[in-house]
């Protein structure tokens, strides 16, 4: 009796033996699994570092599918634009569906105006010398600065671009950039092509022309 118990126990106890290197060898196995998903989070890293489509402005995101006007408000260097646009009662125009293009120069551009240039335009009674000036600035339909090149090119070296107040703008290429020369002698550079906007495009210069 004790023999049959004590081969009993033998074989209990290498059975047991035989067992166990396959338990250890499949332990590892959910480690694995669960390291894999970490690999899936690294691609919203690298989208979330994609830098915006839209241009800055006067230190503002100018958005394409806000209008000339809506855009030109929230620039910090187009303040005195924007008060001009208002004093001449053109922001409705200018929120219209165009399309327009506007030469838009910076609070800089109007500073180096002579001294009260800018006060006696804004008067009132200034109002219709104003709106001359600011629609001097706007050319009707959609002139992004591929289409002003080729403009240019196909005139030899200069484009003339007639402004809704009636007078033209000489455009001609300067370097990779382009200038704009005004009835009176006075040249604009583009420092900012194609602010596209949802009725139009603005190219931001830095003087301001005069018819």
């Amino acid at each position: 009796m004790n023999k049959s118990l004590i081969a009993v126990a033998m074989l209990s106890a290498s059975l047991s033996a035989a067992c166990s290197p396959k338990q250890e060898a499949e332990a590892p196995m959910p480690v694995a699994e669960a390291a894999a998903p970490a690999t899936e989070m690294a691609p919203v890293t690298d989208a979330t570092a994609m830098p915006a489509a839209n241009p800055m402005v006067g230190g503002a995101e100018m958005l394409a599918s806000k209008d000339i006007i809506d855009n030109a408000i929230n620039s910090k260097d187009h303040t005195t634009l924007v008060a001009a646009v208002k004093a001449a009662g053109l922001v409705d125009t200018l929120k219209g569906a165009g399309p327009f293009t506007v030469f838009a120069p910076t609070n800089a551009a109007f500073d180096a105006l002579p001294a009260g240039t800018v006060d006696t335009l804004l008067k009132p009674e200034m109002k219709a010398d104003l709106t001359k000036v600011l629609t001097y600035h706007v050319v009707p339909g959609k002139v992004d600065a591929a289409a002003l090149s080729e403009q240019i090119a196909a005139g030899g070296g200069s484009a003339t671009l007639n402004t809704v107040q009636g007078e033209a703008l000489t455009a001609k290429a300067a370097g990779n950039g382009i200038t704009l020369t005004d009835a009176k002698g006075n040249v604009a550079t583009v420092t900012t092509a194609d602010v596209y906007q949802s009725n139009g495009v603005i190219h931001v210069i830095d003087k301001v022309l005069m018819p």
